[in-house]
């Protein structure tokens, strides 16, 4: 019921549904960033400039705590990183608000984002402390390898699934809630407009769209900066 639908056909190129949502996502959230960076000033004189610096310095704040200020010492990026990251997750699980299908829905989604952190986690590894990161996976013991070896296995898989089966959870039960008010609807005589369908759900997508999703994309960059930080302590 929720497999990603193919809607736009180029020759034999296809485009499903999660690639052109994410698509209009991230098109929203460059027209956003330009919209708030522009004009600025090197002493804020408008509102939009102030919350965007309290956002920027909450962000810089809570990146540094979590990852230490030696690593962002040496990968000050990883602050864009994780705001980007947040932002993207965030808007693709409120885009359900809207009638789309969230891209979080799609294993694809979450897969390729955990895909990025798991690269970081080594790379990052690797460059913290060379060669002797990977001896981690002998310690204590080295008969621990094949557990630390599961161990390593099992952080992609529960990255990814985390947030696909909390966000398709929730599509999954308000898609089955609206059909049943629409059910519920035909049954009320000289009703032709499903009022019940405008008004009940709303709280659901409260949590399930606005508090769950949101709270979502927190967690998962808290566990991408746990994850990628701990790579420089020694």
């Amino acid at each position: 019921m929720y497999q990603a639908k193919y809607i736009l056909y180029f020759g034999g190129f296809k485009l499903s549904e999660t690639i052109v949502v994410q698509w209009l996502i991230m098109i929203f959230l460059i027209l956003l960033s330009l919209y708030l960076t522009r004009d600025l000033k090197e002493v804020p004189t408008t509102k939009r400039q102030v919350l965007v610096e309290m956002a920027v310095d909450g962000l810089r704040n809570l990146v540094t705590d979590t990852m230490g200020k030696r690593f962002i010492e040496n990968a000050p990026w990883i602050i864009a990183y994780i705001g980007s990251i947040f932002m993207f997750f965030a808007t693709s699980n409120l885009i359900g608000l809207l009638g789309l299908r969230s891209p979080t829905t799609d294993l694809d989604t979450t897969v390729a984002w955990a895909g990025i952190t798991v690269f970081m986690i080594y790379f990052m590894g690797v460059k913290f402390q060379g060669g002797k990161y990977f001896k981690s996976l002998l310690e204590p013991t080295p008969i621990m390898a094949p557990l630390n070896i599961i161990g390593e296995i099992a952080r992609p898989i529960s990255l990814s699934f985390r947030p696909f089966g909390n966000i398709l959870g929730g599509a999954i039960i308000m898609s089955l809630l609206y059909k049943l008010l629409g059910f519920v609807s035909t049954l009320i005589p000289n009703v032709k407009i499903p009022i019940g369908q405008l008004v009940i759900p709303m709280p659901l997508h409260m949590y399930f769209d606005l508090f769950a999703g949101t709270l979502q994309a927190f967690i998962f960059i808290m566990l991408t900066m746990v994850f990628v930080g701990s790579t420089a302590d020694e």
